[in-house]
């Protein structure tokens, strides 16, 4: 493959190299970054190489598998702008992250928290559940409204403990202003979460712009690797304010010194990672992440919004198409969802996959969401399609 470099200014890599980051069979339009995304061919290789290891020398090279783990960890880091390498844990997953936000905090009866009333079930449940101990948790619906982060806050008083959304709304993918978010969070005593699956590998994230306190986010979708790995940002000053609800050996100061039967946890977000961890999962999203900082997040998020606005554009020019998601600058990321009048979207849905257009079926349409390397003509066929079906 024609690798990229590092070191050569990204606003001169052409088409051709982003194109070859990828190995998708050409026959394969994959507009579904934001449900499963597929694996850059570096990401490919790094999972052959780690199975080939194990398979003929097992756990030698352990002590380099560690700092292959130390590795990934500086650079979600950096991803995130966060100010330590220390406030990064390594999870299972999103919803992982968002548990232990839920479980761990100290909730009272009176308390409440606000969340998105659209959001996916990940970051809706896990509140929901400590309904039963007397919080309370307002769903607030900001999809048509000209000012959601407005709708969020005026659904705060001095009882919300907490206001958890996700930076990018998975359905319809509105992109909500989080540094609006956090300083209100901040004037009000509220702490405030972020679900950044939509948006990490999509757009830049600075957490110390948006004043977050807990950031979670899986790798499979815009930061193509594989499910069952996934970033979690605890702001130093808080972590000791999440109780702990599960134990285990790698949580530990000193995880290697087995024969201690002192319980000292480590003062570290280590602390949120119980048990062994997930060694293949974090040389696949390693890989990943060397990709998209070799690209550049500064240029991965101009081509997607590039391929965003003339995906809105192509949609728009259909007759009886309708766009659900937002277009105005600053509203939208790589999500694009869009109805059809007088059509059945299931139908249009199964037609679109037979053809081999992989795609979602999501808040009343069918959802588009190309990455940075997609290219214009394979977007074009997916329109095609959408024309032709009647």
């Amino acid at each position: 493959m024609n690798a990229i470099n590092p070191d050569q200014n990204t606003s001169e890599q052409n088409t051709a190299d982003l194109k070859n980051l990828f190995q998708l069979d050409p026959a394969i339009i994959h507009l579904n970054h934001a449900a499963v995304a597929p694996w850059p061919v570096v990401t490919r290789d790094a999972i052959i190489a780690f199975a080939e290891e194990n398979s003929r020398i097992g756990s030698q090279r352990y002590d380099q598998w560690l700092q292959t783990e130390a590795q990934l960890k500086q650079k979600l880091a950096r991803l995130i702008n966060a100010r330590s390498v220390d406030e990064i844990a390594l999870l299972k997953n999103t919803s992982e992250g968002l548990s232990l936000v839920a479980q761990g905090l100290d909730f009272k009866a009176g308390d409440n928290i606000v969340v998105p009333a659209e959001e996916f079930p990940s970051n809706r449940v896990v509140w929901q559940a400590l309904e039963a101990d007397g919080v309370e948790i307002r769903l607030i619906a900001i999809t048509d409204s000209p000012e959601p982060e407005q709708r969020l806050l005026d659904a705060m008083d001095s009882h919300t403990r907490l206001l958890s959304c996700s930076s990018v709304q998975y359905a319809r993918g509105l992109s909500l202003d989080l540094e609006c978010i956090g300083r209100a969070c901040r004037q009000n005593n509220t702490l405030f979460c972020v679900d950044a699956i939509q948006s990490l590998g999509a757009l830049r994230f600075d957490v110390q712009a948006c004043q977050a306190d807990f950031v979670m986010a899986d790798g499979h979708k815009w930061l193509c690797a594989p499910e069952g790995c996934a970033l979690f940002y605890c702001r130093r000053d808080k972590q000791d304010m999440l109780k702990l609800r599960q134990y285990g050996w790698h949580m530990l100061q000193n995880p290697f010194d087995f024969s201690s039967t002192e319980l000292r946890i480590a003062n570290t977000a280590q602390r949120f990672e119980s048990g062994s961890p997930n060694m293949l999962g974090i040389a696949a999203l390693n890989a990943s992440m060397d990709m998209l900082l070799a690209v550049g997040m500064e240029t991965v998020e101009e081509k997607l919004l590039t391929n965003s606005v003339y995906l809105q554009q192509q949609l728009q020019s259909l007759p009886g198409v309708t766009l659900l998601s937002p277009t105005q600058k600053g509203r939208f990321a790589g999500i694009t969802t869009f109805s059809k009048q007088g059509i059945d979207l299931d139908r249009l849905y199964q037609q679109l996959q037979a053809q081999n257009v992989i795609c979602a079926l999501r808040g009343g349409g069918i959802r588009f969401s190309p990455h940075f390397y997609t290219q214009k003509a394979l977007m074009e066929r997916a329109v095609q399609m959408v024309d032709d079906f009647s």
